[in-house]
């Protein structure tokens, strides 16, 4: 058998940054409005004609990955991209990546699980790699929020949360048995699917429809969340899948050395601290820097914590996400 670790990370942010008191020039909100419903303080978001998409954003964060991994792109036997912000309707922006790092005849697939993307995308590496099927795969998240969204009073419930950015990892084949990836667990329930949902342009709503239709209150081509409902389902979930974690490697909170949440909003993540009674050592967040940038969330913090050093050989870790779906899941791994 084989086992899977990552050996490589990178990420990207744009440049452009996005406070708070920039967006209430735009919108009717505040800076204290936003930071006491999501602990967010500012984000980033690309600008138009300055280079970056959403596969380009994922090609800069996969470049230093893959350096880190100390491999070449011609050694991906496979690229997962995770995102909900594809640069065209089709193909997959997995295609798109995967011409950026010039890779030949390599598979490319997109994974469509919004904030879960990058847990579902990893999980689904790590099972190629447990099967001996690929040695060295790229994980992918990155989105390009910022060009769908409603910047004005009516959207600002959803615009002040979400940011611009990509992560990667290299996952790789591991022969030591005790280390890498342990365990993953995924789910998802469908019936909550349209209360965290992006309707049209879709095939029920195509944008020849909505043209021709030229209604000014139509917001289905803008992203909608039932807030509330969102909130109550994600610390329950986020609780169980942490636990399911803990039980299945017969760990306790205190073995934890970091949980790196998906950063959806600073109130789960200081909901779901509180409940594990876990150190503010034991978790990552930085959500206050670059708001949610769903599919990408988990791979950015995942790149910073070992920046700074609070990931080391033998650490730890779990990754937990909750999104649109509802889908949700985590991972345990020791570094």
């Amino acid at each position: 058998m084989f086992q899977s670790r990552i050996t490589g990370l990178g990420k990207y942010i744009p440049d452009n940054l996005v406070t708070n008191n920039d967006l209430s020039k735009l919108m009717d909100t505040t800076e204290e409005w936003i930071v006491e419903r999501t602990g967010i303080e500012e984000r980033r978001h690309i600008k138009k004609r300055d280079g970056n998409s959403t596969a380009i954003m994922a090609y800069k964060a996969s470049k230093i990955a893959l350096e880190r991994a100390r491999i070449s792109s011609s050694q991906i036997d496979l690229i997962l991209f995770a995102t909900l912000s594809p640069d065209y309707y089709f193909p997959g922006s997995g295609v798109l990546l995967q011409k950026l790092l010039n890779i030949k005849d390599c598979p490319a697939m997109d994974i469509r699980n919004q904030c879960s993307g990058f847990i579902y995308a990893l999980t689904t590496a790590d099972q190629f790699i447990k099967t001996g099927m690929y040695q060295n795969i790229l994980v992918v998240g990155s989105e390009n929020h910022s060009g769908g969204l409603d910047m004005t009073s009516r959207g600002r419930a959803v615009s002040v949360i979400f940011g611009d950015g990509a992560g990667a990892v290299v996952l790789s084949r591991e022969l030591n048995l005790n280390r890498g990836i342990l365990s993953s667990h995924i789910y998802s329930d469908g019936q909550y699917a349209e209360e965290l949902s992006l309707i049209g342009p879709s095939t029920n709503r195509w944008v020849s429809e909505i043209i021709r239709d030229n209604d000014p209150d139509d917001i289905s081509y803008y992203p909608k969340m039932n807030g509330q409902m969102v909130f109550k389902h994600a610390v329950v979930r986020f609780s169980e899948v942490i636990q399911e974690a803990l039980l299945k490697n017969n760990w306790t909170s205190k073995d934890i050395d970091l949980l790196v949440p998906h950063q959806a909003n600073l109130r789960i993540s200081q909901f779901i601290q509180k409940k594990f009674k876990l150190e503010d050592s034991q978790l990552y967040n930085n959500i206050m820097r670059y708001g949610n940038t769903t599919a990408a969330s988990i791979p950015i913090a995942l790149t910073e914590a070992w920046e700074e050093g609070k990931i080391d050989e033998g650490s730890k870790v779990i990754l937990a996400a909750f999104g649109s779906g509802f889908t949700w899941g985590s991972i345990s791994l020791i570094w």
